[in-house]
């Protein structure tokens, strides 16, 4: 049974920096596609990150480029968001997902199976 648990989300001042992880238990091999997402209150869920599971190809969303940085450690099966700058913008739920069917780095909610239960977020002084 897959299952992805974040952490590492909580308040901070806007201009400060956090760091997501999620770890991953229950794949069969290290070869899974990660995503980011987050969903503000009022609002859609949207991609924010993704990384590829066998090239380590990564892609960022406009909103978070320059500023986000998306890393996995695959002994560890646990990826990470590190998000500096922080806007109150980006105050939102982050949720990472994964998939095992899927190779490269996907900006597609629905090609994800599978969920974290969420992170908060919140950008504010």
């Amino acid at each position: 049974q897959v299952q992805l648990v974040e952490s590492g989300g909580g308040l901070v001042q806007p201009g400060g920096s956090l760091r997501l992880s999620c770890a991953a238990s229950g794949f069969g091999s290290r070869y899974y596609a990660i995503g980011w997402f987050r969903q503000a209150p009022g609002k859609e869920r949207e991609a924010v990150s993704c990384i590829s599971s066998r090239d380590d190809y990564t892609r960022y969303a406009d909103s978070v480029k320059g500023r986000f940085t998306i890393s996995r450690d695959n002994a560890k099966n646990t990826a990470f968001l590190q998000m500096n700058s922080l806007k109150p913008e980006d105050t939102a739920v982050y949720y990472c997902a994964a998939d095992d069917r899927i190779w490269t780095c996907e900006f597609r909610q629905n090609d994800y199976g599978y969920w974290g239960q969420g992170t908060q977020v919140t950008v504010s002084s």
